[in-house]
Formats: structure tokens, sequence, C-alpha cells
């Protein structure tokens, strides 16, 4: 299968972009100034992410819609307001997630962002639960960019207006140099910020702007050690189909009247899992010195007991020491446990870390 491209591969290229295949795409992995100066930008500026290689999905329908998405995402459709967003799932049988998401009510239905490497199994799945009345389609048209970093909403207003007023996790249609595009107040990075579906014909216009006014670019290997600082999850990592959101931790995510009153795919193991308890839970993780707990290592108690796994693992530039997230027996899961990480065949020590590393700078 030939290896895709977004529509600004030639900025990128332009800009020094190292690339690599991922979900299909070649994509940026980073750029010239490397991968902590990036992270560094977004934290203290802002940087900006070509992110198109997610599907931009819609669907549209009347109110049976909202019940047939209900079987499969665990969130509270019915009560979204229009252009709100939440974080939620698509669930298997047993409760497993088959990919997290940001699903945003739109007039006419919903708009979903599904992760690049689900996303053709999502709509799969999607569908199935569709009626005939309801349409479905997966945007090509438009460009996905994210703009992150406490100066985002400042240089993004001046260009595009109105657009500082969006609380978090909502969303609207702005003007940009004569078309509409649609920015949902959210990202990936534990910043302030913004995801903007850009019509792909301006879209080197809106990179221009940003360069011209400092915006740095940022490639997938500062997002992914901005997002683990953030203590945010990467699928087919920290989530997939054998975890359900209660051992991932993620019980808030599931909207408290659907725990109450279930009625989506695998209510009953995940009713199960918060009455009785799981045998494993997503934890932050702190080794001790500079050691690099890479996704698979073991962690052991200090008995030398094997509790479990880690699934991501980075130095974070922003808190100057190495963190990770994993999965262990929950018996050793509290705060401030120490705990034992078996690298390159020794085991070093280690502590059950409160997530995120980060402090989260979201605007409310």
């Amino acid at each position: 299968m030939e290896v895709q491209k977004t529509a600004l591969y030639k900025i990128h290229k332009n800009l020094g972009a190292k690339f690599a295949p991922f979900a299909g795409y070649e994509m940026p992995i980073q750029y010239s100034d490397g991968i902590v100066k990036e992270h560094i930008s977004t934290r203290t500026y802002a940087g900006f992410f070509d992110v198109s290689h997610m599907g931009q999905f819609y669907i549209e329908g009347g109110s049976s819609l909202d019940e047939a998405l209900e079987k499969i995402i665990p969130a509270d459709l019915k009560n979204l307001n229009i252009n709100q967003s939440k974080y939620s799932f698509l669930l298997n049988l047993e409760g497993g997630i088959i990919d997290d998401l940001i699903i945003t009510r739109r007039k006419n239905g919903f708009y979903i962002v599904l992760n690049a490497a689900c996303k053709d199994n999502d709509i799969k799945h999607i569908s199935k639960n569709l009626s005939e009345d309801h349409k479905f389609y997966l945007c090509s048209k438009t460009s996905l960019i994210a703009v992150q970093g406490p100066k985002s909403s400042e240089i993004l207003e001046k260009k595009i207006r109105r657009i500082s007023n969006l609380k978090f996790m909502y969303g609207n249609f702005f003007e940009f140099e004569g078309e509409k595009l649609y920015a949902t107040r959210s990202g990936y990075t534990g910043e302030d910020g913004f995801e903007i579906s850009v019509p792909n014909n301006k879209v080197e216009n809106f990179i221009k702007y940003l360069i011209e006014n400092k915006v740095k670019p940022v490639g997938l290997g500062a997002r992914d050690t901005l997002r683990l600082e953030a203590g945010l999850c990467l699928y087919g990592h920290d989530l997939n189909e054998k975890i359900n959101p209660i051992e991932a931790n993620l019980k808030w995510a599931i909207a408290k009247t659907r725990r109450e009153t279930g009625g989506f795919n695998g209510w009953e193991k995940i009713k199960e899992n918060l009455e009785e308890g799981t045998s494993r839970i997503r934890v932050g993780i702190l080794p001790e010195g500079k050691i690099i707990a890479r996704e698979g290592t073991k962690i052991f108690s200090t008995n030398d007991e094997e509790i479990g796994t880690i699934t991501s693992g980075t130095f974070g530039p922003s808190v100057n020491a190495p963190v990770a997230m994993g999965y262990i027996d929950p018996k050793f899961s509290e705060i401030g446990a120490n705990i034992k990480l078996e690298v390159r065949g020794k085991k070093h020590n280690a502590q059950v870390s409160k997530l995120p590393f980060y402090k989260k700078s979201y605007v409310k």
C-alpha cells in the first residue's frame, strides 16, 4: 500500500523535517531544532502540529443517531450541547477500547476525530450501528492543524476573530481569508490550544501566518513527550481492545449517568470492575536517576514479584526527568509506592506517581 502524504508535505520538507512512516502516512518526526526545543517551544510559547493523518469523520441524522451511537460510545450524547466536545471511546462487546476519540455535536449530527491507525476499522464498526437514515463520510477536503501553547490564543485571535472566546472542549465556525474553518479548543499536549480544520486550499497560507508569528513546527517526537508529561494515553500502547476504561484509569470519561444506567457495549464488565475492582490499573511512574523505561519494561515489587508492564516511557523535557506509564497490580498502585523496573537486565528503583507529571494549562 502506497504511503500517503498530507497537504503540507512540501512545507514540512522545506522546514527541514525528518520523516518516518506512521499510520500509512509519511509524517514529520522532528524538525531541525530537535525534539527537546520543539517541546519547550510548545510549553513556553506555541507550536503547530500537522495532524491531518487523523480521521475527520462526520455523521448526520436525527435523534435516532444519539441512540445508535450511545450503544458503542459511553458518553452522554443526548445531553451534549451543539458545538460541545467530549473525550470518549469506541467500545467492543467486552468493554475493550477499539479507539479513543473526541466527539463534537454539530447542528445536524456529530464530528468525530479518530486516531489515524484506527480510522478505517472505526468507521466499519460505527457504520454497523447506523441505519439507512444516517449519512456519514470521512472528510479529505480539510487539513487538521493543532496549535498548542500559552500564546496560541493570542496569536490566532489576530487572524481569526473571536476564536479566543471559545471555551475548553467547545468548537465553532470561524473565518480565515474568506473561507470557513472549524476550530475546537482542545489538544493533546496539556497546554491551552486549538485543533483547527482548515480547507486544503487555505492551509499553506494558514501555516505561513503561524510561522510569521514565530510558531514553531512540532513533529510526532515532541507530540509524544508532551502528551506523556500530561498523562495522556496513546492508542495501541496505553490503550487497546483488551483494556477497558476502568483499567485505564479513565472512569471519568464515561458519563456518570451512563455508568449507572448502562446500555452500551461492555457495560456489565465495566460495572463489575467499578464495584469489585480490576486486576490491573494504569499508573504514572517516575524512574530514579536517568533510566528511561521504554514500552515493554517489566515492573516488579520491592520483593521482586513481577507486577506489571510499562506501556509508555521517555524523558520529559519540562520535568527534566524520565517519566513513564504502565499497568500494575492495584495492590501496588498507591501514590509514592516503591517499585522496580527491569531495564537491560538490571532492576532500577522507581516510584508510582500521580498523573499528570506536568501541570495542565487548559483554559476552563
